[in-house]
């Protein structure tokens, strides 16, 4: 049995690292085509060496480009790389452009389709990555979901017959870091002694506005404590050419993190705000409390726990005071993605479910 991952994207190289482990351990044959989707040391080749994935067999380096630009460029060399190695499986992550991308590559020529993450909704069909999940999951032959929302969904979408919950790889991962490294990294040297914030942006419609970025960067630097701000590559670019300055108020700017150190800079934070969507799920693992600044998010769990706020309008004081709040209640026991098994459940679908 063989079955080939793709992957591009920092959250994909996450999730990579477990398949790769318990493929490789039952004597599966892993073969690992990375798009160049991101293509930044801290976004890509760190995570391969921290994760201990092996390096790609195939790196097509498509790098940046608009999204149909982005996607049309990997669709044939993606087809040929199927086409060379013929696969058991074609395993895509998540909701990227490299998961649309290898998606239509695969069903065009006929290899079987598995979706790592299905029947993730946000019903914004301005994302551009629920467009990408939704079409995954329709040319899928097998849905492999995280939760039992996302069984929900894709059962309400008339996929229950090839769908299968096996729980959220991203759980494996963050747990077992969190175990094995737990506050490893320092933060003091950017935030002081103090208790502070971590805050990433990048989506779309945060970033492509310069009113809707300045917006944010000021609701941001208007904190009551200092707020780590990982500056991704987005948010560089157009904070640049609007002329919004990062370095003001309670702001504290440094490059994207690792996937290890961010999980530790996590853990000892006061608060999240994010409009990440795997960000809001590991703080939640992690026990911190999340403000996400979107109009909605996949992982309906947390808010409805009471730990993760959805309000893209949110002010610095309706961010400090509910993940106050937050802090000052218990913590919910309930684990809606898993035991930390996933992994090991991905592994064993596929081979159940191997067509000869």
């Amino acid at each position: 049995m063989q079955v080939v991952s793709v992957v591009g994207a920092r959250p994909q190289f996450v999730k990579l690292a477990p398949i790769d482990k318990e493929l490789r351990l039952r004597g599966i044959e892993h073969i690992i085509v990375h798009t160049g989707q991101h293509y930044d040391h801290n976004m890509s080749e760190s995570f391969f060496e921290l994760l201990d994935i092996p390096k790609p067999d195939f790196n097509l380096g498509i790098g940046s480009a608009s999204h149909a630009g982005q996607t049309a460029s990997m669709l044939e060399p993606l087809e040929k790389v199927f086409l060379k190695v013929n696969p058991s499986w074609v395993l895509v992550y998540g909701d990227t452009n490299s998961t649309l991308a290898a998606a239509l590559a695969a069903i065009k020529i006929h290899k079987p389709l598995a979706h790592l993450e299905a029947g993730l909704r946000s019903f914004n069909r301005a994302m551009p990555e629920e467009h990408n999940r939704v079409l995954t999951d329709h040319a899928s032959d097998l849905l492999l979901a995280p939760t039992q929302t996302a069984m929900n969904h894709l059962a309400n979408e008339g996929l229950s017959a090839k769908s299968i919950l096996v729980g959220d790889v991203m759980t494996d991962v963050c747990l077992n870091i969190a175990a094995t490294q737990g506050t490893s990294f320092d933060p003091k040297s950017l935030v002081g002694d103090s208790p502070f914030y971590v805050a990433t942006i990048h989506r779309a419609e945060n970033t492509d506005s310069p009113e809707r970025l300045c917006r944010i960067i000021e609701t941001l630097a208007g904190l009551d404590h200092p707020v780590l701000l990982t500056v991704h590559p987005r948010l560089a670019k157009f904070a640049s050419e609007y002329g919004i300055s990062l370095m003001r108020g309670s702001l504290r700017t440094t490059a994207p993190l690792s996937y290890p150190e961010m999980v530790s800079a996590v853990m000892q934070a006061r608060g999240v705000v994010t409009d990440s969507g795997g960000l809001q799920k590991e703080a939640f693992l992690l026990k911190t409390a999340c403000v996400t600044l979107r109009t909605e998010t996949e992982w309906v769990e947390t808010v409805e726990l009471g730990v993760n706020l959805v309000d893209n309008l949110a002010t610095s004081e309706q961010i400090s005071d509910f993940i106050t709040d937050a802090a000052n209640n218990s913590w919910p026991t309930e684990t809606p993605y898993g035991d930390g098994k996933a992994a090991e459940n991905v592994a064993l679908t596929l081979r159940q479910h191997q067509v000869d």
